[in-house]
């Protein structure tokens, strides 16, 4: 898949749009890409913007993939292209029609695939009628029942993950980099890579999870390791029947299922117990189901 990050960066030629921000490239944004994909002899460009537009004008949003992951996913979902908008409070001023001409046309669009809500401009004051009238070929795409961004983050801050992975079609996941921990988990039997996440990214719900990272099964800690009086939040991963260094890599581990709340225990050995039982969980865990 071809990235870009300004008009000029991608070759002339016909294009078909989807227009939006798509953090999780859920069910839902997958609609839309599709829409834009099932036009023969044009180009099916992803426009999409970074930062989170809300982010961009002062607001706090978790979200569910970085840009580096956003754009994987795109890339599996099939498009040609991805053209990245710097999302800046210029180009939120920028009115509807302004936008069309800034962004849209010089890129060559002729068909503009979006959520039937979308909105755009300032004060989000076009919508795919606007663009219709502009000269584009619209094709509105109905929302997916239940599916957003927003709703996906509810249901892992819940610990919900099936309902998550429901929604986006996949495992939802934690993505960071590995870097050097307490080293506990070696001297238990189990060393875990710890992950450093990016503060912009959501983490789900504290607890015990299992899953897969770097093609193995794993069992996941997100929490604050309360048996050893924790205070800051960690994420570490278990990889199963691995062996070999992880350090100042990225990782990206799949939530599978939640196997259980984190505590402390009566003595380190019912630790190593529980967590031998945890192991044990996640060599015999599934993806689930409907992703």
């Amino acid at each position: 898949m071809r990235i870009a990050r300004a008009p000029e960066e991608l070759p002339a030629g016909r294009r078909a749009v989807a227009l939006g921000t798509f953090d999780g490239v859920h069910r839902g944004h997958c609609r839309v890409l599709d829409a834009a994909r099932a036009n023969d002899g044009l180009v099916s460009t992803a426009v999409t913007f970074w930062p989170h537009p809300r982010t961009a004008l002062g607001n706090r949003v978790e979200l569910l993939t970085s840009l580096e992951r956003r754009l994987e996913l795109l890339a599996a979902a099939g498009v040609d292209e991805a053209f990245v908008v710097e999302f800046s409070p210029d180009l939120a001023r920028l009115t509807p029609e302004e936008f069309a001409e800034r962004v849209l046309r010089p890129i060559g669009t002729e068909v503009v695939a979006a959520g039937a809500n979308f909105r755009f401009g300032r004060g989000r004051a076009g919508d795919l009628d606007l663009l219709a009238r502009l000269g584009f070929d619209v094709r509105p795409v109905e929302l997916a029942d239940g599916i957003s961004s927003s709703e996906i983050r509810h249901l892992l801050l819940a610990g919900d993950i099936g309902g998550a992975a429901g929604a986006l079609g996949r495992p939802p996941e934690v993505e960071g980099t590995v870097v050097a921990g307490d080293q506990r988990g070696g001297t238990l039997g189990y060393p875990t890579a710890n992950l450093d996440v990016d503060p912009a990214l959501l983490v789900p719900a504290y607890g015990i999870y299992a899953g897969a990272a770097n093609g193995n099964r794993a069992a996941i800690s997100i929490g604050t390791n309360p048996h050893y009086g924790g205070q800051e939040r960690r994420v570490e991963a278990f990889l199963l029947d691995f062996a070999g260094d992880l350090y100042g890599r990225r990782l990206v581990v799949e939530l599978w299922t939640r196997l259980r709340e984190e505590r402390a225990f009566a003595s380190e050995a019912e630790l190593v117990e529980q967590i031998g039982r945890d192991v044990e969980a996640a060599r015999q865990a599934v993806p689930p189901t409907g992703s």
